[in-house]
């Protein structure tokens, strides 16, 4: 476009009131279109109506969840809160772990790219979640990524899975961040929409926290990293209504799909310029580019700020001949950040920038007003109130409806399956458990990433929780896990969602480490269904609550709605990751069973718990009754204690209870046990879901001290029996499982799926 072809500037769109616009097809209801007007004292321009599209979309807004998350703030406590630099509403959450240091970090979605064009959908979720850690101040350390896919066995799931996986791996090992963990769960429900989201971790010095906020009139915008192009328009709402047609009116040029299209490269360059920038004290504010692009990182910052900003879009450096204003205001291409540099300041800014190779360009500057002012050519195309399209869009108080069906569900109590009793069916029970999709090993996966790149990862999956290094000197570390079982919540939204805080809560307590913080992905299916909303309000209070029980705080996280297939949406799936500390991490509590000689001792009570549990789900496909109880305060018992030390390795009970927790923890330390189960009844000790509970192993020597520790921190302790050198997992009375024989079957599930 030239400066000659018509646009639609803001003195056009006075003068034109009766112009019919878009807006359904950019996602707008009437009444939200009838707002921006009534906003802005006439029609909305082109690129004012792509802004407000975008910004107001689910994604972008919140505007179905923010009634309920607010509930977060008024459940956290001021004594939650003393830790936290930065929170909800922020970038990523930050908290202070101590001698200066702070760690931040976050979760987020990307869960329809990633069922359009897997690859480049999981590698820009990777990309995203690292820009938000960065735009924080702090060095991206590593990865994480929770995912949910269709059956196993789907076709639709092995054109999908092998195309996450490959496009997590190859952003996250391109740019030099180990992944330390994640999930992968398979269930019908998540045909169509399966849930790619990214976790990341980055840590920096208290001081050198930056926010994204435009203050200081006169002060110089920035945009530095990738060209903009017209990849990823759509991306996050539906501004692209033909995002995948052919030759646009006559232009011989084509859109690229909405899924935004990554260039690892690119980014780990824009990293270590960032990183440098902040050293060298020449940022003010910064705003990473993702959902939404200019859209978000102008209107966010303004918002956000002191004053109001103008900016000169046709100053962006494009990668696509003839962009429209919207088209460059919309666009999600990767790899770039919008930053506020004092004048003073801007030729450094610019050194830095031309040393690391990174592009880099004035479009603007912070003004003395309270407008964000966009010009194209001289003309202007944008002059809206930020505030009103970064944070106050619309707000809905959705019908929230408990599901007709909820009550028969919860009727249906597994009791009524046929159970194994024979010591040959149970033995057989064992193995097929740990051959199922949902419990065998994801070395196939995980072995596609680089677990320990930069030398900093102390703990990585197959562990519990993902653990790195941040202070060289003292040891000092972080470890995270992330968690949910959606068939827990689906039987029981709050409980449901505790059940996720506690797991990922006991995951990072077995590590040795001691939780402090916690971030969330919400994915549910649509808003517009009442029983969602009535899933997605019970789950937050369940999760806002549980973390008031435990003492800490939410620091942030995402909201994924629209997760369903027609009207059948996802089970409910509330990922909750959650952060701990540890001053030493040589003092790490590794998974496994410890040293020959060993003592085996199960921590916590067994109860006849099998609502949503892995063996009714393999055995029989049932999903009802109740999910197990939680008790949080037992976690929180089971957590102090064993932060005292005094065991050699420790592995969680969670999906498929003890048994497949004894033969993990035989295969992942290469040695056997000799075990006699605690209670009457061998199904129930074997494959019940309580929670609360840990296997862990003592040294002989110190058995008597650590089960007089139990008995004082008011813990359940059963004595199992002993680890022994090699050979098998020997069930006293039941059976002897070699452990190649336990091997063969919990190795060869997923290679034989995908492989």
């Amino acid at each position: 476009m030239t400066a000659t072809t018509h646009v639609d500037t803001v003195g056009h769109a006075a003068a034109t009131p009766e112009v019919d616009q878009p807006y359904r097809e950019l996602g707008l209801k009437h009444d939200e279109y009838t707002r921006i007007r009534e906003i802005l004292g006439r029609r909305p321009t082109d690129a004012e109506l792509a802004m407000y599209s975008v910004m107001w979309s689910e994604h972008c807004s919140y505007k179905s969840s923010k009634v309920h998350l607010s509930y977060f703030g008024e459940t956290t406590t001021e004594a939650m809160r003393s830790s936290m630099l930065a929170g909800i509403g922020e970038n990523a959450g930050v908290v202070d772990i101590g001698d200066g240091w702070a760690v931040t970090f976050k979760v987020e979605s990307h869960n329809h790219p990633s069922y359009v064009e897997p690859y480049q959908g999981a590698a820009t979720g990777v990309g995203g979640i690292v820009r938000d850690i960065l735009a924080m101040g702090a060095r991206p350390l590593a990865v994480m990524d929770p995912l949910r896919f269709g059956a196993a066995e789907a076709p639709d799931t092995r054109r999908v899975l092998p195309g996450v996986v490959a496009g997590v791996g190859g952003y996250g090992n391109c740019l030099g961040l180990p992944n330390i963990g994640g999930e992968v769960v398979f269930d019908p429900s998540y045909q169509g929409n399966p849930l790619v989201n990214a976790l990341c971790v980055g840590a920096m010095r208290v001081e050198d926290l930056h926010l994204a906020h435009a203050s200081g009139t006169g002060n110089k915008v920035i945009l530095f990293g990738a060209r903009t192009g017209l990849d990823g328009i759509g991306g996050v709402s539906v501004l692209a209504s033909d995002t995948f047609a052919g030759d646009e009116g006559g232009t011989g040029r084509k859109k690229l799909p909405s899924v935004q299209v990554g260039d690892p490269f690119t980014e780990k360059v824009l990293i270590e310029c960032c990183l440098e920038l902040f050293g060298a004290g020449l940022v003010v504010g910064i705003q990473d580019l993702g959902g939404a692009g200019l859209s978000c990182a102008t209107s966010e910052l303004a918002s956000a700020g002191d004053g109001g900003m103008r900016v000169e879009l046709d100053r962006v450096p494009l990668r696509a001949k003839g962009m429209t204003p919207a088209e460059i205001l919309s666009s999600e291409s990767q790899e770039r950040m919008c930053a506020v540099v004092r004048p003073e300041d801007v030729e450094a800014f610019m050194d830095v920038c031309r040393r690391w190779d990174v592009i880099a360009t004035e479009i603007g500057e912070v003004t003395d007003g309270d407008r964000l002012v966009i010009t194209w050519h001289g003309e202007t195309v944008v002059d809206v109130p930020p505030r009103t399209v970064a944070h106050e869009g619309p707000v809905y108080q959705r019908p929230v409806t408990r599901p007709a069906d909820q009550t028969d569900l919860e009727a249906d109590d597994p009791v009524v399956l046929e159970r194994p009793h024979t010591p040959e069916a149970l033995r057989a029970e064992i193995l097929r458990m740990a051959a199922s999709p949902n419990l065998a090993s994801r070395a196939w996966v995980t072995e596609q990433y680089d677990r320990y790149v930069r030398g900093g990862t102390v703990l990585a999956q197959p562990a519990d929780a993902g653990m790195v290094r941040i202070d060289e000197s003292t040891g000092r570390g972080v470890a995270i896990s992330c968690d949910c079982n959606g068939r827990y919540t689906r039987l029981d939204p709050y409980a449901g969602a505790q059940l996720a805080l506690a797991e990922a809560y006991r995951n990072v307590a077995v590590s040795g480490a001691r939780p402090v913080a916690v971030t969330n992905c919400l994915n549910f299916g649509s808003p517009e269904d009442p029983g969602v909303m009535w899933q997605f309000e019970r789950a937050v209070h369940g999760l806002a609550d549980g973390c008031a029980t435990l003492g800490i705080p939410v620091t942030g996280g995402n909201v994924s709605f629209y997760n369903q297939t027609g009207h059948t949406p996802i089970l409910p799936t509330p990922v909750v990751g959650v952060l701990g500390v540890i001053d030493d991490v040589r003092r790490r509590i590794p998974t496994g069973l410890g040293a020959p000689g060993d003592t085996l001792l199960l921590l916590g009570d067994t109860a006849d718990e099998f609502g949503g549990s892995e063996w009714a789900h393999v055995v029989h496909g049932h999903l009802g009754g109740r999910p197990p109880a939680v008790d949080l305060d037992a976690e929180r018992r089971l957590a102090g204690l064993l932060a005292g030390g005094g065991v050699s390795a420790a592995h969680d009970l969670s999906e498929g209870g003890l048994a497949q927790t004894l033969v993990e923890a035989c295969l992942l330390s290469g040695r056997g046990a000799r075990v006699t189960l605690p209670g009457a009844d061998p199904f129930v000790a074997l494959f019940s879901e309580s929670s609360a509970r840990v296997l862990v192993a003592v040294p002989e020597s110190g058995t008597a001290a650590f089960t007089a520790r139990c008995a004082e921190a008011g813990v359940p302790c059963h004595r199992l029996g002993t680890v022994e050198a090699a050979g098998a997992l020997a069930i006293e009375g039941l059976a002897d499982l070699p452990l190649d024989e336990l091997r063969t079957a919990w190795e060869g599930t997923l290679p034989a799926l995908f492989g």
